[in-house]
């Protein structure tokens, strides 16, 4: 298992291996400035699943990111039911 911590704590992405497979658990807050570092980091693992259990606040780029990523297939474990609710919000208005 791999941590990438980033500045002040306010989220923390921890990748777990599965043979090929990587999941990626986001604990924190998920805000606008780390959308990039979430977007390489699922790069740099080949994860296409992400473990939102622990996420305690997300801001509209966040919530537009993830719904980006769940429309390209990823994963989204154990996503708040208020995000998903967002997400789909924001989905119906880009249409």
């Amino acid at each position: 298992m791999r941590d990438r911590e980033i500045p002040m704590m306010t989220l923390k992405i921890e990748a777990v291996h599965e043979g090929d497979a990587a999941v990626l658990r986001i604990v924190g807050r998920v805000e606008s400035e780390y959308v990039n570092e979430l977007s390489s980091q699922m790069r740099a693992h080949h994860a296409s699943t992400l473990d939102l259990d622990e996420v305690t606040l997300v801001d509209i780029a966040a919530v537009r990111f993830l719904a980006a990523c769940d429309a390209d297939g990823v994963e989204l474990l154990n996503c708040p039911p208020y995000i998903r609710e967002w997400m789909s919000r924001e989905q119906h208005r880009a249409v």
